[in-house]
Parts: structure tokens; C-alpha cells; sequence
């Protein structure tokens, strides 16, 4: 692709946030582009692989460490793919956790709201149970300012 590209045609190529792109550049994910005469970045082909290939594996829940990882694994053909399992399974392996914590809390709000008499929020077990859960005395008054 000989095309340069504005940072709008890049962002509507990819489906990414203009701040974004500037974003990624700023953290080195994403290299400067040329800029034109009029300072205008001017984006190339490679960019927009690079970028579409970073949204996709944010997408996926990558972190940005994960990401600038996986580039610099993608730059290096002829490896083995191995690093690429590892960190792929690591992320598998958090998403798995983060499924049964919020499965865990699914249950758990599902259980108050079971509970709920549905009569006024003086009676709400749900309020009670996000209240605190320890007693907080409050031994100096509001007008002496706080602790």
C-alpha cells in the first residue's frame, strides 16, 4: 500500500480513537510517522498492520505490555512460537480466573437480591449489605474538620 494516510483515515480504517493512535506513538507501540510539509502525519501501510494489529489483540484483552511482547515475537519469524503459547496461555489462564471471580459475584448478588422483601429501602438487604461492616464510631464532630 503506497497510499499515505491522514491520522482520521487511519482512525476510521481501524476503528481506533485518534488519541488513541497518538497514545499508542507516544508509548512506542506505534512508530512516528513522516509528517508532511504542512506537519501533517502522513501514515504508510505499515501502520496500519501494526495498528490493526494491536486493536486486535487489545480486543482480546492483551495488556499493552503484552502487546509491545507479542510485536517484537511477531518481528522474529524464524522462532519458535513457544514465547507466543506462553503468553497466550498466561492471558487465557487470568481470563479463566476472572470468569469465576465474577461468577463468584454473580452468586453473591444474586443471593441479596433473593433476600430483597421488596418493601422500602429501610428494610433493603441489599443497602444493609453494602453498608460497612464494622461499626464506625464517630467521636469528633463534622465542625472540628477531620482526623
Amino acid at each position: 500500500m503506497s497510499e499515505k494516510l491522514t491520522i482520521g483515515k487511519l482512525a476510521s480504517a481501524t476503528g481506533t480513537k485518534v488519541e488513541t493512535i497518538r497514545y499508542y506513538e507516544q508509548i512506542g507501540l506505534l512508530p512516528a510517522p513522516a509528517r508532511s510539509a504542512g506537519n501533517y502525519r502522513t501514515y504508510e501501510g505499515e501502520h496500519l498492520r501494526r495498528l490493526s494489529f494491536i486493536r486486535r489483540a487489545r480486543d482480546l484483552g492483551f495488556s499493552i505490555d503484552q502487546v509491545r511482547e507479542l510485536m517484537g515475537l511477531a518481528g522474529r519469524r524464524e522462532q519458535s512460537c513457544m514465547a507466543v503459547d506462553v503468553i497466550a496461555h498466561r492471558h487465557r489462564d487470568a481470563i479463566t480466573r476472572k470468569i469465576a471471580d465474577l461468577t463468584a459475584l454473580a452468586g453473591e448478588l444474586d443471593a441479596l437480591i433473593d433476600s430483597c422483601s421488596r418493601n422500602t429501602v429501610a428494610d433493603c438487604r441489599i443497602i444493609e449489605a453494602l453498608g460497612p461492616t464494622v461499626d464506625m464510631p464517630f467521636t469528633q464532630s463534622r465542625a472540628h474538620g477531620p482526623n
